[in-house]
């Protein structure tokens, strides 16, 4: 088996990439894979990397690259797409894990705990080089390099946002209150927080640069300089103020360090924020996630127009045919849609790789 994809393809589709972060690019990015393209050679040992399975460190780094690697040869990468490795397996917030909380994927799903319930005042956050997950993670992108070189390009793990980090270890409820009855304290995790997830990103980016193709995270995206999608999940449950006082300082410090970076707004409940986050000064993207038993994506088109007047990209997410049933409304410039299709939806690939 080998993986359906040249150096001379990467290329092409890192370029075409590197025109849709710089709003050069005059179609959608369409990232479109065929997940059944070739047949499955069946043989390698391990199970495949998942949250379900990602705890299983019985397995050499390089017997799980050889399952992936049978996995990936069996797709097809169409325009924007490319082969690479996911590393969100080991869960949202994964910098919580690295800096000593329990990880937790028993129902399948992966889920942080803090190891023990502790005031406020007591918390540390602190990142350790040392630990076993940073060191899992770090031996499957040495695995791959050594397998691909900068044929598959492996993602950054999702480290998740800085405040969803406090979270973990303070518990939502609490750091809710907290935000009222202590705010200084709150602010100190914070900043700690914020720099196990520098020291995280650095880590990793040492070990899979230079030789990898380019930057990428569970986005999909690819980018020639640092890159990442940020969030904060918690943001959900406050109010504007509170999203200045508290996210917003983090984000901005986030595109000053990083080249490209996309904000990932999910659900209804963080809208309250959108003007705010459209104001950062050299942010690139917005991802617009609306959530289950909502209208679908042409709905929303009120939201993606103001994404673009403010000048930022914009993900489309969503079903392949409201996707193009949203691009034929709002146009398709500056537009990103991944898609993964089966090998008889070729079709609608086409139709997707033609939207304009």
């Amino acid at each position: 088996m080998h993986v359906h994809f040249s150096s001379a393809r990467m290329t092409q589709v890192l370029e075409a990439h590197e025109r849709w972060w710089k709003g050069t690019l005059d179609r959608p990015l369409a990232a479109v894979t065929l997940t059944d393209a070739y047949p499955a050679a069946g043989k390698a040992a391990a199970p495949l990397l998942s949250q379900k399975t990602c705890h299983e460190l019985r397995w050499p780094a390089e017997a799980v690259i050889e399952r992936l690697d049978e996995e990936l040869s069996t797709r097809e990468y169409l325009g924007g797409a490319f082969p690479r490795v996911d590393l969100a397996c080991f869960g949202p917030g994964v910098t919580a894990a690295f800096c000593g909380a329990k990880l937790d994927n028993s129902s399948g799903g992966v889920w942080f705990f803090p190891r023990e319930k502790m005031e406020l005042s007591d918390i540390r956050i602190r990142y350790d080089p040392e630990n076993v997950w940073v060191q899992r993670i770090r031996a499957l992108c040495r695995a791959g390099l050594e397998r691909w070189g900068g044929t598959v390009v492996i993602g950054m793990p999702d480290l998740g946002g800085v405040l969803d980090i406090v979270a973990t270890f303070r518990g939502s409820q609490n750091l809710l209150t907290d935000l009222y009855d202590d705010p200084e304290e709150v602010l100190r995790l914070i900043a700690e927080a914020e720099e196990a997830w520098r020291e995280a990103y650095a880590d990793f980016e040492s070990v899979l640069h230079p030789r990898s193709a380019g930057y990428t995270d569970w986005s999909g995206l690819l980018s020639r300089e640092p890159s990442y999608i940020v969030q904060c999940d918690f943001c959900y449950m406050i109010g504007n103020a509170m999203f200045r006082q508290f996210v917003l300082p983090t984000l901005e410090r986030d595109v000053q360090r990083l080249t490209n970076v996309i904000y990932h707004l999910d659900g209804i409940g963080e809208l309250n924020h959108l003007d705010t986050i459209l104001q950062i000064r050299g942010l690139r993207a917005v991802q617009w996630v609306f959530g289950e038993g909502l209208p679908g994506t042409p709905h929303w088109t009120d939201v993606y127009e103001k994404i673009r007047r403010a000048g930022k990209r914009l993900w489309l997410t969503g079903g392949a045919e409201d996707i193009l049933e949203t691009v034929r409304r709002i146009g398709g410039r500056d537009v990103y849609m991944p898609v993964w299709l089966n090998a008889r939806q070729e079709k609608l690939a086409e139709q997707l790789l033609e939207a304009r």
